[in-house]
């Protein structure tokens, strides 16, 4: 029997990573969209890379489209994404042109470019958003509105297809400990209970993709039990 195919981006490390090697371990072939990516970033016979960057709409569909063509994909999961935290009139028009591209822009090309074969397969759509997509928080603007832009597309987006048996679901995560922090001016707590790791989030994905078909988990907010953070 064929392996279903998961199409997961950011893939290259942080939540993406930790997602796409839980998949693997699902059973899922899966195939990992980044920038940078390459087939060696995750040694398994059922990983393929595919290098994209998807702060360039213009490039996702000709160095992406003949892969998700294939009849056998059943989940998108889009969790690329970055963020820089400054007062608005900091950023340049190219951040804000690129952050909206990454984060927003390219989950609805690929999300169209993939929904013919999520519906004949009932499959799923997972969006990485942020807990910034729920709150409003100084100096995050730009990223809130990208990320609840996100937001706000899932939603709508499974009132249109739930109908054709695909689900589509919101993972808002709280901070987590990756990579994403590591140009900022802060960055997640090191007490355990004050952060959150790759793997909560790899978790919260296994959970959507385990519940009893006909139930369907929309939204999942995850935060550490405690709020921690550090200055740099």
């Amino acid at each position: 029997m064929t392996k279903p195919l998961a199409v997961v981006t950011g893939a290259r490390s942080g939540i993406g990573k930790a997602i796409a090697l839980r998949l693997l371990q699902l059973g899922y072939g899966v195939i990992g969209i980044s920038r940078t990516i390459t087939d060696k970033t995750i040694d398994h016979p059922d990983f393929r890379a595919i290098r994209c960057d998807l702060s360039r709409p213009d490039q996702i569909e000709r160095q992406c489209g003949d892969a998700l063509k294939s009849s056998g994909v059943h989940l998108l999961v889009n969790a690329a994404g970055f963020g820089r935290f400054e007062p608005h009139e900091e950023l340049d028009g190219l951040t804000i042109q690129s952050m909206t591209d990454v984060n927003l822009t390219s989950p609805m090309i690929l999300s169209n470019l993939l929904l013919r074969t999520l519906k004949r397969n009932e499959g799923t759509i997972i969006n990485i958003t942020s807990i910034e997509a729920v709150r409003s928080s100084k100096f995050s603007a730009l990223y809130s509105a990208t990320k609840a832009g996100l937001r706000a597309f899932g939603h709508a987006l499974f009132e249109e297809v739930r109908k054709s048996g695909v689900n589509v679901v919101t993972l808002n995560p709280d901070m987590t400990d990756t990579d994403f922090f590591k140009p900022l001016r802060f960055g997640v707590s090191d007490k355990e209970d004050s952060r959150l790791i790759s793997e909560d989030i790899a978790d919260a994905v296994e959970q959507v993709l385990t519940m009893r078909k006909g139930a369907s988990i929309t939204e999942i907010t995850i935060r550490p039990q405690r709020f921690g953070i550090t200055k740099k």
